[in-house]
């Protein structure tokens, strides 16, 4: 199937999805597990959250019955050690074909503006979790030609009574599927890293000497870094209850800069792909910063291994690859960021750099059994 293909495909099975959603008063009021002063998500007004849908979307995510030959769930690209992010280049889906990008990690997708590493018009979690789902080019849970087979797996008596609880008088469907899959990814949030405390709580001793000056060179005029993984969240694409500007957080960083076809290789041109425009070759949005110690390996395509490798390419401004079939100089890129402008980094620096990042990790994000695979669908 072709790019333009899934593109409409998308647009097809969210007019059809959403056409049938009915608005689903609260069952149990939802309590955010957000910390004082912390904004709200936006939410769609067709799919409020309850305690009822995060549990069925729970069950959901964890379910290889999911997947059409059952070989995997969501959680299989999406894994609570890695940030529900996954530590491989590239995914592969459940027939085995290899992705062309890094599974983006999980991290207060609720607060996303734009979802997924190169589609501005992907606003909201039900539509984008129909792609994973539906889409054959790539496959990954790969549900098209198998509607019938797949929903009925999810008829069982556990299974009908966390679909009642969750979506009273409501037939089992896959809008619901998805709709129960949205309340569970918006309810992974990550707000208590020893950044969190040392910023929102007072705890003037929960960051290192070496994480303070590492957080005064990230938000200093020098790196550049707080341009693009600015806020709370530590990403331009953020929206919640008191911020609906569309900041565009997309960019193009000098990763490539291929010789043959002057921009990024043609397999993945980022955002100009469904903009159409050229002057999006090569922009991906900027991910959150949160947890980013644990999600490695980096970049859209998983081609950089380590956070001390991602500062030496921001250090340089781009990437130059000497040979192969990706060569040329990324620093040279026409349509790189003017924030890419590198920057001289001593040994000290980068060490303290590296450990403001690592401040920013949430162990309770990374353990919590709340998030974590039910040992039964039964919830409690």
């Amino acid at each position: 199937m072709s790019k333009l293909a899934i593109k409409s495909l998308i647009i097809l099975l969210s007019a059809a999805c959403l056409s049938c959603s009915k608005p689903s008063e609260p069952v149990k009021a939802y309590q955010w597990p957000l910390s004082a002063g912390f904004p709200k998500p936006q939410v769609p007004q067709y799919n409020p959250m309850t305690v009822e849908k995060v549990r069925l979307g729970r069950a959901l995510f964890y379910d290889n019955n999911l997947s059409f030959n059952q070989q995997q769930s969501c959680a299989t690209c999406h894994q609570q050690q890695y940030a529900f992010g996954e530590n491989i280049a590239q995914s592969v889906g459940s027939t085995g074909e290899q992705h062309r990008r890094n599974a983006p990690a999980l991290v207060n997708i609720a607060y996303n503006k734009t979802l997924t590493w190169a589609h501005d018009g992907l606003t909201e979690l039900e539509r984008q979790i129909l792609l994973p789902m539906f889409g054959e080019s790539p496959v990954e849970l790969g549900i098209t030609g198998h509607e019938e087979k797949v929903l009925s797996r999810f008829t069982t008596a556990e299974y009908s009574q966390l679909f009642e609880q969750a979506f009273p008088g409501e037939a089992i469907s896959f809008d619901l599927i998805v709709r129960a899959l949205a309340s569970f990814v918006r309810s992974l949030i990550s707000l208590n890293s020893p950044f969190d405390q040392y910023a929102y709580a007072g705890d003037d001793n929960a960051l290192s000497a070496s994480a303070l000056r590492g957080m005064n060179l990230f938000f200093s005029e020098k790196l550049e870094c707080h341009h693009c993984h600015g806020g709370f969240n530590f990403t331009q694409s953020t929206s919640h209850e008191k911020q609906l500007l569309d900041r565009r957080p997309f960019h193009n960083t000098g990763l490539y800069f291929v010789e043959q076809s002057n921009g990024y290789p043609l397999k993945d041109i980022g955002l100009a792909e469904v903009s159409t425009l050229a002057r999006d070759n090569g922009r991906f949005r900027a991910p959150t910063l949160r947890n980013i110690e644990k999600s490695a390996p980096y970049m859209h395509d998983g081609s950089i291994a380590t956070l001390s490798e991602v500062l030496d390419f921001y250090s340089a401004g781009g990437r130059n690859i000497s040979h192969g079939p990706y060569q040329g100089d990324g620093r040279n890129n026409p349509l790189k960021s003017p924030f890419m402008r590198g920057f001289t980094m001593t040994e000290q620096d980068k060490e303290d750099l590296l450990a403001f990042l690592a401040s920013l990790t949430d162990q309770q994000f990374l353990t919590s059994q709340t998030f974590s695979e039910p040992k039964t669908k039964q919830l409690q």
